[in-house]
């Protein structure tokens, strides 16, 4: 008859109770790691974006510091205060003017005082909608009131459509300035927190590859940033030359909003199609001219198209379609911010597929040898 040792019934007992100690300690971790992230939830937007626009300037916050003797606080504090005027109050006197507008339009319909001009009589030769779009103008022209009531609810939807956009737009910048600031305490402490990104990277990946794949991440974060505004510069250039060879009137005005527009990742075409309407509707060019300039216009609102794969992936240890991959469909799965965040995410994938397949067997030095070997027997 078998009989079972006292010391195995003891190392079954010390093995069971410091199993339940690992299994409590990893469950309080994990309540705890999920009672963090419900306090960070709702920051954690903000934060995202502070530390991507903080990872885009800290270049040049760095360049601005040692030209003011090494004051890292005053250089931050100068492009914080720099953004603001240059992207955040002319977006607000922006969205503000248009939300008058809408408002004074639709106070305009509701209490009938609204008056629209006679249509010209080169509106019917437009091609495939001009007699439509002429005969809907008349109506409006002589009978507004019953155009608008033929319409509803299509023209009340629409208002508070478009109220609801500006409003969201309003939102938006007001998260954009609080980001901007915390990206500017983040650049005043930028070498304590670049060493300890480092390190977190080091002690998850490991030291072989933790800093590589830091810099990795700074740099695909600064390619998308750099691709974006890039991009947005050299199209409002594009679209503002189409204007002033198109005659339209404030060129200048409409190519800083295309500019703005493509920074926050918003199409052109939002400034160009209401230019080709007035190319059409007011001035004195020839229908071939104005199809010419119609087709120009339509090229220059959708080039970000083309720009944008060729210049996000400049810089980046990554190939360039996997940045792209990445920027488009972070983009349609998370907005702007997914942008950036799914290229990065998609970059570091990439490289430790690639770092997998570099470590694969078959290219082990004793393949080598062993293939030599057999060459020799033969």
């Amino acid at each position: 008859m078998r009989t079972t040792d006292p010391s195995d019934d003891e190392l079954v007992r010390r093995g069971s109770s410091a199993l339940m100690d690992v299994l409590i300690r990893a469950g309080l971790i994990v309540v705890l790691a999920l009672l963090c992230y419900r306090v960070f939830s709702p920051f954690l937007t903000l934060i995202a974006w502070s530390v991507i626009l903080a990872v885009t300037l800290y270049p040049a916050q760095q360049s601005l510091a040692r030209r003011m003797g090494g004051r890292q606080g005053l250089a931050a504090t100068v492009l914080v205060l720099a953004g603001i005027v240059l992207i955040i109050v002319p977006t607000a006197v922006l969205l503000s003017s248009v939300g008058d507008s809408v408002r004074g339009l639709i106070a305009d319909v509701q209490n009938n005082t609204l008056r629209l001009p006679p249509p010209r009589d080169s509106v019917a030769t437009w091609p495939i909608v001009g007699e439509k779009v002429f005969a809907i103008w008349s109506q409006a022209h002589d009978d507004l009131p019953a155009l608008v009531q033929s319409l509803q609810p299509k023209v009340g939807n629409l208002a508070r459509t478009a109220l609801g956009a500006v409003a969201g737009i309003g939102g938006a910048l007001l998260m954009f300035l609080a980001a901007i600031i915390v990206a500017g305490i983040v650049m005043a402490f930028g070498e304590a927190g670049s060493g300890a990104m480092q390190a977190i990277f080091v002690r998850i990946i490991g030291p072989a590859r933790g800093v590589e794949f830091a810099k990795l991440s700074t740099a695909t974060i600064r390619a998308v940033a750099q691709g974006v505004i890039g991009v947005a510069f050299i199209q409002a250039i594009i679209v503002g030359v189409c204007l002033l060879i198109a005659g339209v009137p404030w060129a200048g005005v409409l190519s800083v909003i295309v500019l703005v527009l493509g920074i926050a990742q918003v199409p052109a075409v939002i400034v160009t199609l209401p230019a080709i309407a007035w190319l059409w509707a007011r001035s004195d060019h020839t229908t071939g001219m104005n199809a010419a300039y119609t087709v120009l216009l339509l090229v220059a609102g959708m080039a970000d198209n083309v720009l944008k794969p060729l210049m996000l992936g400049r810089g980046v240890d990554a190939p360039m379609p996997v940045i792209l991959i990445g920027a488009l469909g972070g983009m349609a799965t998370a907005g702007i911010l997914g942008m950036f965040v799914g290229a990065t995410l998609l970059a570091l994938g990439y490289q430790i597929f690639m770092g997998w397949v570099a470590t694969s067997p078959s290219r082990s030095p004793a393949a080598p040898a062993a293939q030599s070997d057999l060459a020799a027997g033969d």
